[in-house]
């Protein structure tokens, strides 16, 4: 099996805050995170898919094709948006690095099968360089 991964880039605003929790709860759990004004994160996102070489191509997968469909499909609807507010997939969601990667798995496992055999493999998030999620769709 071998695996190949393409990185993107967004930046995206968020706040971590439970509508159900008082505000001293919410500061509590998420401290600045639950700011009222927002915070802002510079995210990282690496795409792994799996299968075996084209034996025309030698290609897993067309990696233009796929930042295209990553471009299109995710970062083209999270890029530069407060991902509570303007992002219609996270509607109704807490928008943690966690719920966005589960997200953004359900968006690319549909349609890396329209544009290859190869299979999502895992979806990393870097919300700074020292907090990522991976995420493997189990």
């Amino acid at each position: 099996m071998i695996y190949v991964s393409r990185q993107e880039h967004f930046n995206a605003a968020h706040k971590l805050y439970n509508p159900s929790w008082t505000e001293e709860r919410n500061k509590e759990v998420f401290g600045p995170c639950a700011n009222t004004n927002w915070h802002g994160h510079n995210y990282d996102l690496i795409v792994t898919v799996k299968g075996q070489p084209d034996p025309e191509t030698g290609f897993v997968i067309d990696l233009k094709q796929l930042s295209t469909l990553i471009r299109e499909h995710v970062v083209d609807q999270v890029d530069h948006k407060n991902l509570n507010l303007d992002v219609p997939f996270m509607a109704g969601q807490l928008a943690s690095t966690e719920n966005l990667v589960v997200a953004f798995w359900e968006i690319l496992n549909r349609e890396v099968s329209k544009i290859s055999t190869a299979k999502l493999h895992c979806i990393k998030l870097y919300e700074t360089p020292r907090n990522f999620v991976e995420y493997y769709g189990e």
